[in-house]
């Protein structure tokens, strides 16, 4: 049985004025009227004086920007909010350091494993990592789990290993550190919450989203990060009472055949929008474990680890396409790309390049292609799902890429690339690899470490907005757009500035000519972020911060 639409007389209208609107339907526009769930109408200050009356509530936006709301495109959830809540271990800068905040934590807490995240050798003064002893006094015997920066390796306690079972296990070696088989297996074992921490950290990592101008967000759910009833407790937010950001959840488990991918979606116990998401082809670079297909620059005879064979990825594929549901791959590494393409080329020899291209199959982050790489995914028409903030935080001259790679990083994560070969493109943070914060993610596309893979910051913005939506196939096509007829999903944002802005240094980078007819955009070299005033999500408000009043 479903609600009752509501009578004229309970739907709540609003009408938000006296401010800057960011819609394609009028680029000056400076009010909105919010009817209910859908945006009924945007339009100028004028209008909105005679449009005006005493049944709605008027909110004066005091020069505020309107915009649509951002939509993440890969984010685990419980893994944010546990590293919201957990040790914040990314201003450590040696073993030494990382051991004092363990003990000065291991205290805290309800007890059970003390979990971290955030600390990156590559940022120490010397790189050496503590070993599990070191970890297990430090702690007094609280078994440890500390996640690497990138989540695809984790320092572990004796304690903690032992109680996984890594002995033996691949990637578990002698030291702290633990990778591939063995990094699964200690982090389910450091998983092992109840129910109700499990929506606590959801809730922790809900709450922040929307304080950051969220209104969705893709779980990127797989059994190795936290299971069936992790998936089916974050779906759950969609249908719950509490507002929230949306959920679009994924499910990251490979299929054999059309009937395995069917028994694997039957049981499941909630809908996904298809299985995808962190089904890794691949690993990390920071943890070496992406695929390469030479050595990495700093660890020679190294090259990373395949974990799926082309002929399983194009069974998958041939599975989700045959049902009609997407499938996808974690890539980063040229070799683990080039396995991807291959399986690509696989399935639609099988099943026809139209059936793939249909399915509007996805690959998260894809950090390393070449220009016959993009074209072949463009062919295909992949849905590249990127994290601007990977650039941001590990590019550059004096970056992670460059230590890892050489003279390959230049180029990584080809933004502008994409675009120009017509691979549809769609931005998240991975969280919690890189914080939740949209600007600062369409800033690191506008100043990308390669000034040829720059792109401006309408591109940038749309990719954080309306695309990552139209990865998702949602059901409603106007869903992150704010004209009549729309979602009323969007954020309210006190900005010091708004402008045009582009990538290209040979083009005058700001206009405010009306002739342009392009809607404004926040300043982003101002120094200053955004600050989010008001988060709403069809209707219902999600978030804030009292500055804005009825």
């Amino acid at each position: 049985m479903t609600d009752s639409p509501a009578t004229p007389a309970q739907r709540k209208v609003t009408l938000y004025r006296n401010g800057s609107v960011y819609t394609a339907a009028d680029p000056f526009a400076t009010a909105m009227l919010v009817d209910g769930d859908t945006v009924a109408w945007v339009g100028s200050e004028q209008a909105a004086t005679s449009i005006a009356d005493s049944s709605m509530d008027i909110i004066d936006l005091h020069g505020a920007l309107l915009a649509p709301g951002f939509v993440d495109s890969h984010v685990h959830l419980t893994e944010t909010g546990i590293a919201l809540d957990g040790l914040q271990l990314g201003g450590v800068r040696s073993a030494r350091e990382l051991l004092d905040a363990v003990a000065a934590s291991s205290g805290t807490g309800t007890g059970g494993t003390l979990m971290g995240h955030g600390w990156d050798e590559t940022q120490w003064d010397e790189s050496a990592l503590p070993s599990r002893e070191e970890l297990e006094r430090a702690s007094g015997g609280r078994p440890v789990y500390l996640s690497r920066v990138d989540v695809h390796s984790a320092l572990v306690s004796s304690s903690l290993a032992a109680a996984a079972g890594l002995e033996g296990m691949d990637g578990s070696g002698a030291g702290g550190q633990v990778k591939r088989a063995a990094h699964t297996a200690a982090r389910l074992a450091a998983r092992r919450l109840p129910a109700d921490a499990v929506r606590g950290y959801q809730q922790r990592a809900l709450a922040e989203a929307a304080a950051n101008g969220y209104v969705a967000l893709a779980e990127m759910a797989a059994p190795h990060i936290g299971g069936a009833e992790d998936l089916r407790l974050a779906a759950a937010w969609n249908a719950g009472p509490d507002a929230a950001p949306e959920i679009l959840p994924y499910w990251g488990e490979l299929a054999t055949s059309e009937k395995h991918a069917r028994s694997i979606l039957d049981g499941l116990g909630v809908p996904v929008l298809g299985l995808a998401g962190d089904l890794n082809m691949d690993g990390s670079i920071g943890s070496r474990t992406a695929a390469l297909r030479a050595d990495y620059n700093d660890a020679a005879g190294e090259r990373g680890s395949l974990y799926l064979s082309p002929a399983e990825a194009a069974a998958h594929l041939v599975a989700c396409s045959l049902l009609g549901v997407q499938a996808g791959f974690h890539v980063i590494g040229d070799a683990g790309l080039d396995a991807a393409l291959e399986a690509l080329d696989l399935a639609a020899a099988e099943v026809g390049e139209q059936k793939i291209r249909a399915a509007g199959h996805r690959l998260e982050h894809v950090e390393l292609a070449d220009a016959s790489a993009i074209s072949r995914l463009a062919k295909y028409s992949v849905t590249v799902s990127a994290q601007p903030g990977f650039d941001s935080a590990w590019g550059g001259d004096d970056g992670l890429y460059r230590q890892r790679l050489g003279d390959r990083a230049q180029g990584m994560n080809p933004f502008a690339s994409f675009y120009s070969a017509g691979v549809p493109v769609c931005f998240g943070s991975d969280s919690p690899v890189t914080p939740l914060r949209p600007w600062a993610s369409v800033r690191a596309c506008l100043q990308h470490n390669s000034p040829a893979e720059q792109i401006s910051a309408r591109a940038a913005f749309l990719g954080h907005t309306r695309a990552g939506w139209r990865a998702a196939r949602y059901r409603n096509p106007m869903a992150g757009q704010l004209v009549p007829g729309a979602p009323a999903s969007f954020a309210v944002w006190e900005v010091e500035e708004l402008m045009v802005q582009v990538a290209d240094g040979r083009v005058q980078s700001w206009s405010t000519d009306p002739r342009a007819r392009t809607p404004l955009l926040p300043a982003l070299d101002t120094g200053a972020e955004p600050v989010c005033l008001q988060t709403v999500r069809d209707g219902r408000e999600l978030f804030s911060n009292g500055a804005l009043t009825g």
